[in-house]
Formats: C-alpha cells, structure tokens, sequence
C-alpha cells in the first residue's frame, strides 16, 4: 500500500498511462460534457414532463443513466489516482448506507417524509429504489465536500469547520435538487411547502449528509486528496454540470429560491478560481473559441 492509500499493483505503469488517456480525453471534450450534456438533458427532461417528447424517448432511463454517467466522469478520473483499497471500503459502506436508507425512506417514510419514485430511474433494487442510486447520490456528497475543501482553504483543516461546513454543503445541494425533481416529476411527495418538498426532507438530509461526510472524511487521506485537486483542473466540473441541470429547470419551473441556491453554487465555484472566461474558452472546441473570447 502506497503512503497515500493508493494500491501499489506490479501494472502501475499500465494504471497510470490508463489515467493520462481518461484525462485527455475528458479535457478534449470538457465543454461538451460539463456544459451540452446538462442543458441537453434540462430541455430534454422538461419536454419529458411537458408531453413533448413521445415515448420511448421521454424519461428514458437508459438515456438518463448515461447521460449520468458522463456528466460524472470528470469526477471519477479526477479521483481515481486516490482510490485504493482502504478508500474503496469506506465507499462501500457509504454505498450500504445510501442503499439502507433510501430503502428505509420508501418503506417507512423516514427520514425523509413520504415519497415516492415516480418514473423508472433504470432497474429497481427489490422493485423499490434505484439500482443506480449510488451513482445519483454519493457524487453529490463527494462535489459538497471537496468544494467546501477548496473554499474554505487552510480552515479546512480543522475537521470542526470542515465537517460542518460538508453537511451545510450538501443539504444546501438538495435544495436545489428536489424542488427540481419534483417539478419534473422524477418523485413525489405527499405534501411539501418548499416546492412540494417537505421541511422533513431536509432532516433526513442532515441525517444522511453527515453519515456520508463523515465516511467519505474517512475515506481519503486529506493531504493527498488536496494535493489531486489541486493538480486536476476539471474535477468539480460534475458540479458544474449540477448547477447547469437542475439549475435551469428550477428556473424554468419559477422555483426561485432553488435558482438562487443553485447561483450561490456558482459564486462559490468562481471563488475557488478555476472558472473564468479564460478556463471556458479554452474548454470550448475551437470553432467556437473564437467567438468566446470576443
């Protein structure tokens, strides 16, 4: 085992020519996937809801899977030369957890309230939740915590502001993300008076984003994790991509105090530095830089 948690394995080179290929791929095609692929999938995602997409391309869930799936690549190759064996089983208990506690949720009503899933989120674990739903949920937890990490800086390090701060993070990221779902009618509630969404909701939040900080706080040596976002340009570009998504349905739903929260995620990417006009047109192919930097 590496000093920084990294399983030494006899194809290192293999595993790290591997990863240059996964980052030049995801910087050649960095606009596409932090920016086309949520504004696809927002149009795509309300004309499902309006009626305007015919079967079987409304709510498709393979689509939906995969277009999940590439918005979260830039995470998960920007985290990937930090995954080793001790990291891998921290994030198995945290995805045991989601599992538990979605399912606890659906059965039981808490502590989330009552809900439940409207559309099919791809297949079902016991017919109840998504099988996906740890590809749903733990980047939105992993984006929380590395970017309360990048702005709160060298406060960070304590874990008293640090933890905190994750949690306060991640309920902040369901604020904007249920009133979103709802309105689009990926799930339902019984009642809720913020956008449909129960007061109760955001508990169970609270709950479970400090279980999954905790874990995922845990699972990370903290000086290598900051030394790989340092080094890796495009690894909160997923959440980018969240802000974009669930961002503009919520203003194209007039859920305004949403739109709002999803902006303060804006303003709080711009503070870590690594957006601005420049870093965008340098992401954009190069038949549209031209007119970025006009």
């Amino acid at each position: 085992m590496a000093d920084d948690g990294t399983a030494a394995t006899p194809n290192r080179a293999d595993r790290e020519r591997i990863q240059r290929r996964l980052e030049a791929l995801i910087l050649e095609n960095r606009f596409t996937i932090a920016v086309i692929f949520p504004l696809v999938g927002a149009i795509s995602l309300v004309g499902s809801a309006e009626g305007v997409i015919p079967d079987p391309f409304a709510y498709n869930p393979l689509l939906i899977l995969f277009g999940t799936l590439v918005m979260r690549s830039p995470l998960v190759v920007g985290l990937l030369p930090r995954i080793g064996w001790r990291t891998l089983g921290w994030l198995g208990l945290l995805t045991a957890y989601t599992y538990g506690v979605e399912l606890l949720g659906v059965r039981t009503g808490w502590p989330y309230g009552d809900f439940e899933y409207a559309i099919s989120l791809g297949p079902m674990l016991f017919g109840e939740i998504p099988l996906a739903l740890p590809l749903f949920f733990v980047p939105l937890v992993l984006n929380a915590y590395l970017l309360t990490v990048l702005v709160f800086g060298q406060r960070a390090a304590n874990p008293l502001v640090r933890l905190p701060a994750a949690v306060v993070a991640v309920v902040a990221v369901d604020l904007v993300l249920d009133p979103a779902a709802v309105s689009i009618g990926f799930w339902a509630f019984e009642e809720g008076i913020y956008y449909g969404v129960p007061l109760s909701n955001y508990a169970g939040w609270l709950l479970s984003g400090t279980v999954a900080v905790i874990l995922l706080d845990l699972a990370f040596d903290r000086e290598a994790l900051l030394e790989r976002i340092r080094e890796c340009p495009f690894i909160l570009d997923d959440l980018v991509s969240f802000v974009l998504l669930w961002g503009s349905i919520n203003v194209l739903y007039g859920n305004w105090i949403a739109a709002a929260v999803a902006g303060g995620f804006c303003l709080a990417l711009l503070r870590t530095g690594r957006y601005d006009r420049t870093m965008v047109a340098n992401a954009v192919p190069k038949g549209l830089r031209s007119r970025v930097l006009e």
